[in-house]
């Protein structure tokens, strides 16, 4: 492996530990809402069950195990350090896959699909079906570096996830990604670097450069869909956008804000039939708001849609081969026309029955198959790695 590549080992000290617990302990708690269910935010009742199962229940030593179990390494790109999982498979023809998170996502998310998709002989797939994986975590996310000046836009992020594959030796390999991944998968499919032969994204982020006058059912949907995230779900990304640095007090001394801020949009995003629980369970969602608190990413996070808010998801034409997967309750769902106009090789389009903006982790039986089914067509037509 390349000397700038450093392994990396989760070693929390047990002091930041009980500090989490003691601030959950004394946590200053708001009044009840007013409104019904999650009209008004995150409930009181909902929240303060959290945080009691978190401070005397939650196990983050599991966590810990299980990420250093994967295989973790930081390397310096462009002047900062990125931290990213490594999970070779077992078979020597697997593709290499680089897939990529969002907000308020992490590596976390991954994890469900990393074993499926490295070694799925051994999860009752096919050994042809195997991929490498590299699995990045974002600027200011997680274990890698916080940016201390601007610029690092999602261009910019592409632009070093192309230098991470080739540090690692690939010449040959194809990307994935969902929210914030999205964008960068397709600014990357847009930069088009050496070796990038393919593309998938689990939300195609798409307007046509005109409106057309006549709207097709789908279409009309799209905008619908746009309309009500603009005037209910987009409050904190125009917060995030706008004062990523007022917010982050909050969230770098609270880890009830921190929490909330992020299991809302688990609540709101995914698909479940009104019992998130049995979808995403309290320590799914506790190991990734964890990443968020234990590094404290909150401000650092949230300044990505500071810098890309603007023009991050304007659908950059991609002359690639493409894919795309399209869950019921994303936040928007792009018809397959408006998709087609950006992707000119669109090799693989599906809408799904079931799954929400977290794919990966909430329905990682349909990604896994999603991911498959997308790239087995590259493998088909002749890639080599």
């Amino acid at each position: 492996m390349n000397d700038d590549i450093r392994p990396f080992t989760l070693a929390i000290e047990e002091t930041v530990l009980v500090d989490l617990r003691r601030r959950l302990e004394h946590a200053r708690w708001p009044q009840q809402e007013t409104g019904q269910g999650w009209d008004q935010g995150m409930p009181l009742a909902q929240m303060r069950a959290i945080a009691d199962y978190w401070r005397t229940d939650y196990d983050w030593r599991r966590c810990e195990t299980m990420l250093n179990g994967f295989g973790q390494f930081v390397t310096e790109i462009d002047g900062l350090d990125i931290h990213f999982l490594h999970v070779c498979s077992p078979e020597p023809d697997a593709m290499p896959l680089l897939m990529t998170h969002g907000w308020p996502g992490s590596v976390i998310e991954f994890h469900k699909v990393i074993g499926p998709l490295t070694n799925p002989a051994a999860h009752g797939g096919r050994a042809e079906d195997a991929f490498h994986l590299v699995l990045p975590s974002l600027p200011g996310y997680g274990f890698s570096g916080k940016p201390t000046q601007a610029g690092w836009k999602v261009q910019r992020i592409a632009q070093a996830w192309s230098i991470l594959m080739r540090r690692l030796g690939y010449t040959r390999y194809v990307a994935q990604g969902g929210d914030w991944g999205a964008g960068i998968t397709t600014a990357l499919g847009a930069q088009r670097p050496e070796g990038l032969a393919g593309v998938h994204v689990n939300l195609p982020m798409v307007l046509p450069r005109d409106i057309p006058a006549e709207l097709s059912t789908e279409e009309k949907a799209m905008l619908d869909a746009l309309a009500h995230y603009n005037a209910w779900e987009s409050g904190y990304s125009i917060q995030q956008a706008t004062r990523p640095q007022t917010l982050g007090y909050g969230l770098a001394d609270s880890p009830v804000a921190q929490a909330a801020w992020i299991i809302e949009k688990f609540h709101a995003w995914t698909d479940h039939d009104g019992n998130l629980p049995a979808t995403l369970t309290r320590d799914d969602m506790l190991d990734n708001v964890m990443l968020y608190w234990l590094t404290n990413s909150g401000t650092s996070s949230a300044r990505l849609y500071w810098e890309s808010s603007v023009g991050a998801f304007s659908g950059a034409r991609i002359e690639l081969p493409a894919g795309c997967s399209v869950f019921p309750n994303e936040l928007y769902r792009a018809p397959r026309s408006w998709c087609e106009s950006h992707m000119p090789n669109l090799i693989h389009w599906n809408e799904l029955d079931r799954g929400g903006h977290f794919a990966a982790f909430e329905v990682p039986d349909l990604f896994i198959s999603e991911v498959r089914s997308c790239f087995g067509k590259l493998r088909s037509s002749g890639f080599a790695a």
